[in-house]
């Protein structure tokens, strides 16, 4: 049996572990939260590393790939600093290949429910592959970047903004601390909605699903959300909001979405190369299997 684990400093309550076919292999896939404890996630790789198939980040990236140039964040790298062996992957991967297949399967699968194009996109610059398929398909966007990040009020509209914001931001960003940028452990579970202007202006709210989460108004009728993973607890509260449909852009194992850390890192551990999959390999393997996101119609 294959193993592959995700290592997450987001919290533990999110836990699972499952075993799943992939490609004829059975693959046992397991989520490890520290609570934001980064030195625990780090002693965690150490322990681990050479022990097992390959390796997920999770709760954090090793840097953002905007249309093509990487952005390191520095204050993540001290996390994996003992990782030698084991392949090692943030999800990257998959948010550039299965994430941007998203829009089209929405748009197949809810029977033109969607009138107007309009997406709120937390971060845009973290999931390129998702922001660039709402923008191929015609949509209005505001991108949030500054608002969930660094909690300024600024929303851009364009590409080109974005791609602005991450030439000009994002190099001093990533040296701060990260729990500033993102929320971790027992910040996971807090909600303390904001922005609601644009959540209400949206008709598809897309993007990380912890910031969704912490900033979500308390109703939101009829609304599309697009995002990585959820628990059931998680699918409940967007049910009680009054969400219509939500899209997981990874697939659903036991009553789980996992992150596409995991997800990638089950992949590598299958294929058996001992290394990261190229983005054209991560399309093979996506085809073969058939993967796809899942929907849910929650209203």
């Amino acid at each position: 049996m294959k193993r592959a684990v995700s290592i997450s400093i987001g919290s533990s309550k999110r836990d699972k572990a499952v075993e799943v076919k992939l490609l004829g292999e059975t693959v046992r896939i397991e989520r490890i939260g520290t609570n934001g404890d980064m030195e625990k996630a780090a002693e965690l790789f150490k322990e681990l590393d050479g022990k097992v198939d390959a390796f997920g980040l999770g709760g954090a990236d090793l840097g953002l790939l905007v249309d093509k140039k990487f952005y390191p964040l520095h204050s993540v790298k001290p996390i994996v600093r003992h990782v030698k062996q084991t392949p090692l992957v943030d999800g990257e991967g998959l948010k550039n290949t299965l994430e941007n297949r998203a829009v089209g399967f929405l748009h197949a699968k809810s029977g033109g429910y969607i009138k107007d194009k309009r997406a709120f996109i937390t971060i845009g610059t973290d999931r390129w592959g998702m922001t660039s398929s709402f923008l191929q398909a015609g949509y209005d966007c505001v991108f949030g970047d500054f608002m969930f990040a660094l909690d300024i009020p600024i929303a851009i509209r364009s590409e080109q903004g974005l791609k602005t914001m991450a030439a000009l931001v994002t190099p001093v960003a990533t040296r701060l601390p990260f729990k500033w940028l993102y929320p971790t452990g027992e910040k996971q579970d807090q909600r303390t909605p904001k922005w609601e202007q644009y959540f209400n202006w949206a008709s598809v709210i897309a993007g990380d699903f912890h910031y969704i989460k912490r900033y979500i108004p308390n109703s939101l009728p009829g609304k599309v959300i697009v995002t990585n993973t959820t628990t059931p607890d998680d699918v409940k509260l967007l049910k009680d909001i009054g969400i219509k449909y939500l899209v997981t852009t990874t697939p659903v194992f036991d009553g789980r979405s996992f992150g596409t850390n995991m997800l990638e890192a089950a992949l590598i551990a299958a294929a058996g190369k001992g290394r990261k999959l190229t983005h054209a390999e991560l399309n093979q393997m996506i085809d073969e299997l058939k993967l796809e996101p899942q929907i849910q119609e929650l209203n």
